[in-house]
């Protein structure tokens, strides 16, 4: 396939969310989802290629072409990731990249430790968030995740003092997933580290070990 065909694709993409009304999650999903039995058999590179098109204007989209065609997953090593995660600046970027991109290529070996774990000690807080939402499909069962306490806390371990809001909120999802697993390790974490760990992080930990829930009362 070439690039003209797959800026086609792409936009007989962009014609169908167009000619939806007000387009939903759902609808956009079911969108997706047809395109992607279109591209089923196509190699891996040219859904990429796709892929890359998109993605300005259909980040999470762009994502989930490449997280459900078998071939174009397996293509995902360290240079693509960060192609795919350029621009990354709101948490629901960050979050589609790490569930669908990051995570599973770190899960399947094709993601360096090295390499995210360089993303939590960066300055822009989008990649510090995306450190910690990378260890989630590692412990999500829907993801294939059977458990991993020790890059899950290692990466954990880094960002317990930080403060911004997006690596707090980020910092219980981490810990809480773990909790299906491993929650002695994770109640061991909250001791080692006490009040370096905030209050928020503390609490819906605490209730997700306590009750399976992150807010019971709610």
């Amino acid at each position: 396939m070439t690039e003209p065909q797959a800026a086609a694709l792409a936009a007989t993409f962009d014609a169908r969310l167009r000619a939806l009304d007000g387009p939903s999650v759902e609808a956009t999903r079911r969108a997706r989802r047809e395109v992607s039995a279109l591209i089923r058999d196509w190699p891996g590179v040219d859904v990429l290629t796709t892929a890359h098109l998109l993605l300005d204007r259909h980040r999470w989209v762009a994502y989930e072409l490449i997280y459900h065609h078998s071939a174009a997953l397996a293509m995902l090593d360290e240079q693509e990731v960060l192609r795919l995660g350029a621009g990354l600046d709101s948490w629901g970027a960050v979050d589609a990249f790490c569930r669908y991109i990051a995570g599973p290529a770190w899960q399947r070996g094709q993601l360096p430790d090295a390499v995210v774990a360089s993303w939590a000690s960066s300055p822009d807080r989008w990649w510090r968030r995306a450190a910690l939402v990378s260890t989630v499909p590692l412990n999500l069962r829907a993801a294939g995740g059977t458990g991993d306490r020790t890059r899950t806390l290692a990466i954990c371990m880094v960002l317990v003092d930080d403060r911004d809001d997006m690596v707090v909120k980020a910092l219980s999802w981490a810990l809480r997933e773990l909790t299906v697993w491993d929650p002695a390790a994770v109640q061991a974490f909250l001791d080692e580290h006490g009040d370096r760990v905030a209050a928020r992080v503390r609490r819906e930990v605490s209730n997700k070990l306590a009750t399976g829930l992150k807010n019971p009362h709610r």
